[in-house]
């Protein structure tokens, strides 16, 4: 007899984990970690400075980096009309 009510205890747990994961599955939102790469048009009186503040969150020391790295730029020169991957 216990081991009828453990088979279906077992059953339980097992529905209610898939529903739980496709419940997650659903409602869980992008944290724009791995999207997709942008671009940008250098202006007129932009900075890597300028351009990494108003791209990324936090410290735009950290965008200077990523926009250097992904541009392949050897220094913080950057010219009008050039266009800059945004990772």
């Amino acid at each position: 007899m216990f081991v009828h009510d453990d088979e279906h205890m077992f059953g339980r747990i097992i529905l209610v984990s898939l529903v739980a994961v496709a419940l997650w599955a659903l409602l869980a939102r992008d944290s724009d970690a791995g999207g997709a790469a942008g671009s940008y048009r250098v202006q007129s009186g932009d900075t890597l400075w300028s351009i990494a503040a108003s791209s990324y969150r936090g410290d735009p020391r950290d965008g200077v980096w990523k926009l250097r790295n992904a541009n392949h730029l050897a220094g913080s020169a950057i010219a009008p009309g050039q266009v800059l991957r945004l990772p």
